[in-house]
C-alpha cells in the first residue's frame, strides 16, 4: 500500500490581489504619461528648486514688525474661529449620533456636517470673501465651517461608539434627558474630544494662512505677496515663522492634553 504525500503552500497566492496591485500600477503609469510627467521636467525642477532656496537664504526679517502683525490676527482667526466651531460641534454632532437620536433629526444634522466636509477651505474663503468681503471676518467664517466639518463628524462617530449600559441605567433612574447626556455620555466621549479640539485648533493655524492667499485675513496674504515681488527672503522669515507658530501650538496642545488626562 502506498502512501502520498501532498506538500501543502502554507500561504496560498492572492492572485486577485497581484492582479489588482498591478492594475493599480499599469494605472499610474497612464496617469503619469497623460498627464504630461517626464523625468526631464523633474530634472529641471531640482534645479529650479536649488535656486529658488538659494534666494532665501539668508532670510530677512528687516519687516519683523509687519510679520509679528500678521502673526498676530492669523492666531486671532484661528482662536475664534476654534471656539465658534467647537461650540456649534457639540450640538450638531450629537444630533447626528443614531444611537440616541430619532432618524428625522440626524439626517439633517448628517447632511450639514457632510456640506461643511465637502469643499476645500480655500473654496469656503472664496465664498465668503465673495459674500463679506476682504479681512479676518471671512477666514473665521470659512474655519468656523471647516470646524463643523471635522469636530462633528467625528463627535457624532465618538457617540455612537460608547456603551449604553451607563446610558440605559441613569434614565431607569428617572434622569432627565441633560442629566443622561452629562453623566452617561460625555464623561464617554471627553478625552477624545479633548483630542479632537486640540488638533482642529493646530489645523485652524495652518488653514488661517492658507485662506489670506485669497484675502480672507491673516499672514497668508502677506505670504502670496511676497511670492508676487519675488521678495524670497522675505519670504522664509514668514515661512519660519509660521512653522515656530505651529511648533509652539503643537506644545500648547501637549500640555492641555496632559492636564485633562491627569
Amino acid at each position: 500500500m502506498t502512501t502520498r504525500t501532498e506538500t501543502r503552500t502554507p500561504f496560498k497566492p492572492n492572485w486577485a490581489a497581484r492582479l489588482g496591485w498591478l492594475g493599480v500600477l499599469a494605472y499610474c503609469v497612464y496617469a503619469g504619461m497623460s498627464l504630461d510627467f517626464t523625468w526631464s521636467r523633474f530634472i529641471d525642477g531640482l534645479a529650479n528648486g536649488a535656486k529658488f532656496l538659494g534666494e532665501m537664504i539668508p532670510p530677512n526679517f528687516e519687516r519683523w514688525r509687519l510679520l509679528i502683525s500678521n502673526l498676530v490676527e492669523t492666531v486671532e482667526i484661528a482662536v475664534i474661529a476654534s471656539a465658534f466651531g467647537i461650540a456649534a460641534s457639540l450640538p450638531i454632532g450629537l444630533c447626528g449620533a443614531r444611537n440616541l437620536m430619532p432618524e428625522w433629526m440626524t439626517w439633517p444634522s448628517r447632511t450639514f456636517i457632510a456640506i461643511c466636509r465637502s469643499f476645500h477651505p480655500v473654496i469656503f474663503a472664496i465664498l465668503f470673501v465673495k459674500a463679506v468681503g476682504f479681512g479676518p471676518l471671512a477666514g473665521i467664517l470659512t474655519l468656523i465651517f471647516l470646524t463643523i466639518g471635522f469636530i462633528g463628524k467625528l463627535f457624532c462617530e465618538a457617540i455612537e461608539e460608547i456603551s449604553l449600559k451607563p446610558v440605559e441605567a441613569i434614565k431607569a433612574a428617572g434622569a432627565p434627558f441633560m442629566s443622561v447626556l452629562v453623566f452617561g455620555v460625555l464623561p464617554q466621549v471627553f478625552n477624545r474630544f479633548i483630542g479632537f479640539a486640540t488638533y482642529q485648533f493646530d489645523a485652524n493655524l495652518r488653514n488661517s494662512t492658507m485662506v489670506g492667499i485669497v484675502g480672507a485675513g491673516g499672514i497668508g496674504g502677506t505670504l502670496f505677496a511676497a511670492f508676487q515681488r519675488f521678495d524670497y527672503d522675505f519670504l522664509a522669515a514668514i515661512l519660519i515663522a509660521i512653522i515656530a507658530l505651529i511648533m509652539v501650538s503643537e506644545y500648547i496642545s501637549l500640555k492641555i492634553k496632559a492636564i485633562f488626562n491627569d
